[in-house]
């Protein structure tokens, strides 16, 4: 199953100013290409952070929420919460019929994410504004080798970069 990740970032490399902040600055493209991207791989996985500041599922996809907090239960068809390991919760997606699913955050879920080595693409806006501080794209440190696959102009100011992670030869 190909995982992609799929944010926005400041030129400062922010994801958002606190775990709070609604993802109201990105822009319309931005937006509107999140919603298609998300509605054609059919699911969309986030952490309760990240769930809890959009507010509610979105719909015409599968949300799924990682969460540790197992009280955390959904009668929606659509939305999902989980306990479940990365590697569990995608074999159980991928059974389910899906081929892609959008990794979508907040740092903490990008972060457990690559640690096992999980995401293979890297979707990317750059959105002409500046922080100062904030959350970054993962909560810790981490290495990744990234090929540059496309980028485009969305307006506004606005970049769009498709990044391929480059994963090393087994030898």
């Amino acid at each position: 199953m190909k995982v992609i990740l799929l944010m926005a970032l400041t030129v400062d490399g922010m994801i958002a100013r606190d775990s709070d902040h609604f993802p109201d600055w990105t822009g319309r493209e931005d937006k509107r290409m999140f919603k298609d991207m998300t509605i054609k791989a059919g699911v969309l996985i986030m952490g309760s952070k990240t769930y809890d500041t959009i507010g509610r599922p979105l719909p015409g996809r599968k949300n799924v929420v990682m969460s540790r907090n197992k009280r955390r239960i959904s009668q929606q068809k659509d939305l999902v919460f989980t306990d479940k390991p990365p590697r569990e919760l995608l074999a159980d997606l991928r059974q389910e019929g899906f081929e892609v699913a959008i990794l979508a955050g907040g740092s903490q879920i990008n972060t457990i994410f690559a640690r096992e080595d999980l995401i293979d693409e890297i979707y990317l806006t750059y959105v002409p504004q500046i922080f100062g501080t904030g959350l970054t794209l993962f909560s810790d440190s981490i290495a990744m080798q990234l090929e540059l696959m496309d980028f485009k102009h969305l307006g506004t100011g606005q970049i769009f970069a498709r990044y391929r992670v480059i994963r090393e030869a087994m030898a």
